[in-house]
């Protein structure tokens, strides 16, 4: 008896040790392709972390406030209308309105790192 427990015992190990191992090497695939999607290298990789610590790629928080580009007025405007009319209070969701503001910050987030390299082109232009 206890022979055929410890054989169940150690198969189930196995069988959860691969799965573990394949979702690995699943999620790493999945990292590499995203740092690739961003533009690969230190940018694409710098994008791939901004989008880890938002929680939501930038394309999905385009989606939330309902962008195609990044123009600081509308963001505003947009984010603005969203938030009001997801109050707690008016009726509406929180979880959406949750949403709404991490997608806004996802957005500033990415604003920053454009603001950020242009300066240091300007700099490096300056020195030249």
């Amino acid at each position: 008896m206890a022979k055929h427990l410890a054989q169940l015992l150690v198969a189930g190990v196995q069988v959860v040790g691969r799965a573990f191992a394949k979702a690995l090497r699943q999620e790493m695939a999945a990292s590499q392709a995203a740092a690739q999607r961003a533009g690969g290298g230190a940018a694409g990789a710098k994008h791939s972390a901004a989008n880890q610590k938002l929680g939501m790629s930038l394309e999905e928080a385009k989606q939330i406030i309902n962008l195609e580009e990044l123009d600081p007025e509308k963001i505003q405007k947009n984010y603005e209308y969203l938030f009001k009319v997801n109050d707690k209070k008016e009726g509406g969701s929180f979880y959406i309105q949750s949403k709404v503001v991490r997608a806004k910050e996802r957005i500033d987030a990415e604003l920053e790192d454009i603001a950020e390299a242009a300066r240091k082109k300007e700099e490096k232009e300056a020195k030249s």
